[in-house]
């Protein structure tokens, strides 16, 4: 299953070009859909994998029976759906209900595409408020999160065993390398990874990035430069292999699956390859540099309401988000998904159903949006200089100071 979605193209600023979008239904042409009395309202998601004869699917129709309406459901492909939604926003033509990555809320509030919950009446008041603040910008909320995945650390049990590693022992950067060159001096292979030269590079960098403690508005900083180091060192060292620079989130797990390496940095969305792996496997969160767990950056969509001509549309559109962001729902959902919940007390229901789901709650809760901090649609323009320098300090082409202090130059002059 799919649930890491294209993090990269839906960030990028997306050129609208012509083309037909399908009708939604804030058409009224055929005299069939209208406010709050009935109707059809459409809902577009990124989960094109699912049929009709799916749970997701059953889920949207139950809950506009429950408000009284049909529901129009189409799935498209994050990229596709990034696109259309900006189109129909245009063509003033939106669905009624939009799911949509994370990443993408700022893009689409800055074109004036959603509504705020405030404008709604969505309640957000059981969300997490680190995973609500992937939704935010400019101090308004636009929509409401339906769970998160982010990043942590798989390992692989008989190996570290073999090695000598008391996988607890694995407490901040220092203890990790340590632990990397213990497998290594067995005949093993540490850790790997994506550093490919993309928004996945980017995703899999900041749980280091942000652990150092640094801000990405100073790509340039000391803790910066620390955490780019640390990632160079484990290549010069044989601690992590070269293919890293070309690997992506799936390419890296493929290296895990083969038994050579002890760690993999992957996200929730490998549960279900994980228990298909022939060795025990554990999951510990990535360290913070002096310890703790490190912030990562959450993956997973938020339930937003578009601007529709109609107001009188929203009071039904506003049932269907708090029918699909409810605490049974969310835990069908959530777990169909393999992602964590936004609720703390559906939280706690995933773990007691699955105890390794414990250290993803863990990662969660630690997490952070991209787009956070107030970055909106300028941390695309932080995101692309970043990877180009792990790229360039990776293949030593530069080192790690060289190379965030052309990328810090770069982001600076592109977010004036």
């Amino acid at each position: 299953m799919k649930t890491w979605r294209g993090l990269g193209a839906a960030l990028v600023a997306v050129a609208i070009a012509g083309g037909a979008v399908a009708c939604s239904s804030s058409d009224d042409g055929d005299g069939s859909t209208g406010g709050s009395g009935g109707g059809t309202y459409a809902i577009w998601d990124p989960y094109p994998q699912f049929n009709d004869d799916s749970a997701w699917v059953k889920l949207l129709k139950s809950c506009g029976t429950s408000a009284g309406v049909t529901v129009e459901r189409t799935g498209y492909d994050t990229t596709d759906l990034t696109n259309k939604a900006l189109l129909a926003a245009q063509q003033d033509n939106s669905p009624d209900v939009l799911i949509i990555d994370n990443p993408v809320i700022s893009t689409l509030a800055e074109a004036g595409a959603l509504t705020t919950t405030e404008e709604t009446k969505l309640d957000t008041s059981a969300m997490e408020p680190n995973l609500l603040g992937a939704g935010q910008s400019g101090g308004k909320t636009y929509g409401v999160p339906i769970g998160a995945n982010t990043l942590a650390l798989y390992y692989n049990k008989d190996l570290l065993a073999k090695a000598g590693v008391d996988v607890a022992s694995v407490k901040d950067w220092t203890s990790l390398t340590v632990a990397l060159a213990k497998v290594k001096g067995a005949g093993k292979k540490g850790i790997t990874f994506s550093a490919i030269g993309t928004e996945e590079g980017s995703f899999q960098f900041l749980p280091w990035f942000w652990g150092s403690g640094a801000q990405l508005t100073a790509l340039d900083s000391p803790q910066a430069v620390s955490a780019l180091t640390l990632w160079t060192e484990w290549l010069r060292n044989g601690y992590a292999p070269n293919s890293v620079i070309n690997n992506t989130q799936t390419t890296s797990w493929q290296e895990f699956a083969s038994g050579d390496y002890a760690f993999s940095e992957n996200g929730t969305w490998q549960l279900a390859n994980a228990e298909k792996l022939d060795f025990e496997y554990g999951i510990i969160p990535i360290p913070a540099s002096s310890g703790g767990t490190a912030p990562a950056p959450t993956g997973g969509e938020f339930v937003s309401i578009p601007v529709q001509s109609k107001t009188d549309r929203y009071a039904t559109s506003q049932k269907l988000v708090s029918c699909l962001t409810n605490a049974d729902n969310l835990l069908t959902t959530d777990t169909t998904l393999s992602y964590i919940a936004p609720v703390a007390a559906v939280q706690d229901k995933q773990v007691a159903a699955d105890a390794k789901l414990k250290v993803w709650v863990e990662a969660v809760k630690a997490a952070k949006g991209r787009t956070g901090d107030n970055l909106g649609t300028k941390y695309p323009k932080i995101s692309e200089p970043l990877w180009t320098a792990m790229q360039a300090a990776l293949s030593g082409a530069k080192t790690p100071q060289e190379a965030l202090s052309a990328a810090q130059a770069t982001a600076a002059g592109a977010t004036k």
